[in-house]
């Protein structure tokens, strides 16, 4: 049942430049509440052509949020898939270009993911009081597969389906000579893990990668598309309700949780700024405490990854030769 606040959502014009005029298309938009609906929200109601939301099992939440972006005047549809399959993908292609008056999406937010009930990673269970050997044996596999199940699906969703979501609208931008930005939405704990959530942070970290992958792999064609990457810190949706009040969970990154409304607001800020500084870039959403009780500052910051190699002197001093 769709519950947000549409006024929450419309920004000052320097920060809608960002969506105005786009054809934006959000994966994982489906779900009321969530960080999806609110980047729909922030489109629709900041100047986009059109927007499609997408979800895979959210399906009254997905329509219920189409139905008030039509109130607002605003060309939206819905578009279910299960983004780690391939055939659903590209059957949702030739729907969204001909809701879209004929063009690919402009605006690809790849969004859509999940986090793990939480389990100690690398760690056995602890025996219990007067359990067999075999009882024990028994549990901790049990233990082991559903955990290791949760974090496949996990990996799959995030992984996979980012992975097939560029692959398809940056083909159709290349082919129709269309530009297209995608953002891929990633979480702090890519690069500041948190316990417990190993497929979450693993995933995370995987697909902070794709701008500079795709911009290789499209090589002169890469003048068509452009893409980076955002890390959110805790942001209160139905997948962190539950450790709103829980200081030593979400404390760790941020004096509160941010509410999806301030997390789309800092997001269109980012969007807003020109193409050639925000391209193939990192960037990191902070929440720190203002001047004021309660009161909190967001601010972004770009985050870079430098590498560095060093020769091994019992390698390179001794090489293999064949």
């Amino acid at each position: 049942m769709y519950s947000a606040d549409a006024e929450k959502f419309r920004f000052d014009a320097e920060f809608g430049k960002g969506f105005e005029g786009e054809r934006v298309f959000i994966t994982g938009a489906g779900k009321d509440g969530g960080i999806g609906q609110s980047f729909a929200l922030a489109a629709a109601l900041n100047g986009a052509e059109s927007v499609g939301v997408h979800f895979h099992r959210s399906f009254q939440d997905a329509f219920d949020l189409v139905a008030e972006l039509e109130k607002h005047g605003v060309n939206a549809f819905p578009v279910q898939a299960d983004v780690t399959n391939p055939r659903d993908l590209w059957a949702s292609r030739t729907y969204v270009i001909e809701q879209m008056g004929g063009r690919p999406p402009s605006l690809v937010i790849c969004n859509s993911g999940l986090t793990e009930s939480g389990y100690s990673f690398g760690r056995a269970l602890k025996p219990k009081e007067e359990e067999s050997m075999a009882m024990r044996r028994a549990r901790v596999r049990q233990h082991f597969i559903d955990s290791l199940d949760e974090s496949r699906l996990v990996l799959d969703t995030k992984i996979d389906g980012f992975l097939g979501s560029t692959h398809l609208w940056a083909g159709e931008a290349v082919y129709h000579e269309e530009p297209l930005r995608i953002v891929y939405v990633s979480s702090r704990q890519a690069i500041d893990p948190g316990p417990a959530v190993p497929g979450y942070a693993i995933s995370n970290w995987a697909v902070l990668m794709l701008p500079r992958v795709l911009e290789v792999n499209l090589g002169r064609s890469a003048e068509f598309v452009s893409a980076c990457s955002v890390m959110f810190p805790f942001v209160r949706t139905d997948m962190t309700d539950e450790y709103a009040s829980n200081e030593r969970v979400f404390g760790r990154w941020q004096p509160r949780m941010l509410e999806t409304h301030e997390c789309a607001e800092a997001f269109a800020q980012l969007m807003s700024r020109s193409n050639d500084e925000i391209d193939k870039g990192m960037f990191e959403l902070l929440v720190d405490d203002g001047d004021s009780e309660g009161e909190i500052v967001v601010t972004w910051r770009q985050v870079n990854f430098n590498i560095d190699e060093a020769d091994l002197d019992w390698s390179s001093g001794s090489p293999l030769t064949y």
